[in-house]
């Protein structure tokens, strides 16, 4: 991996960051690097998600159990597509209500994904996220990316960039510094793989009764 200088930090405008700021971050990524990035509530670790050893450095960065999986964020249905097996109807009225959004739908995984991102369990967690810089780096990247909060596991999730550094040090490669990002519950996880919605963990997302009818 040819990397960016250990802790750097950029800033980028949290309502259109620039395209050149967004190729360095997809350059890195693509060629195995760690980015933080902010989403709807806090910064998130970013990896290429088809990229084993990456997801490897997410795990190793944050002390993750390996039994813990990952989340993915997409840009378009087209590359939620290359992430899970299949969206079912159910997926479908979901993903029109509620993306781009802190909603994370639990899908059967295609089986390209690494089974570390997975912790395999043949099922993955995806979304389109609503933060404008989130959106564009999986866009300009062109891939799926890993999105857990920048911190090391057990720690609280990190609000601003130098809360990343703090955390994280020399372990992630680039963070894009949109400023403080409001907190708040982390995204809805809402597993569609049984024969009826359930919530894996509740969050910024409210769901309405009919979303959970079996």
């Amino acid at each position: 991996m040819t990397g960016a200088p250990a802790g750097r930090t950029v800033r980028v405008d949290a309502e259109a960051p620039a395209s050149a700021i967004l190729a360095t971050a997809a350059s890195l990524l693509r060629t195995g690097g760690l980015v933080a990035f902010p989403t709807e509530t806090f910064y998130g670790l970013g990896a290429n998600a088809f990229d084993a050893d990456a997801v490897g450095r997410v795990f190793r960065a944050k002390g993750r159990p390996a039994d813990k999986p990952l989340l993915v964020l997409v840009d378009s249905l087209e590359m939620a597509s290359a992430v899970v097996a299949g969206l079912p109807a159910r997926a479908q009225l979901l993903i029109a209500r509620y993306w781009p959004g802190p909603l994370t739908l639990i899908l059967p995984a295609r089986p390209e994904l690494p089974s570390a991102l997975t912790a395999g369990t043949g099922t993955v967690g995806v979304r389109i996220p609503g933060h404008p810089v989130a959106r564009a780096l999986v866009a300009a990247t062109r891939q799926p990316l890993t999105a857990p909060s920048a911190n090391p596991d057990g720690a609280p999730p990190p609000r601003t960039a130098d809360e990343v550094l703090a955390g994280l040090g020399d372990a992630v490669d680039l963070v894009l510094d949109g400023g403080p990002t409001r907190g708040g519950p982390a995204s809805t996880v809402l597993d569609l793989c049984g024969g009826r919605p359930r919530v894996v963990r509740p969050g910024a997302v409210t769901l309405a009764p009919e979303d959970l009818a079996g």
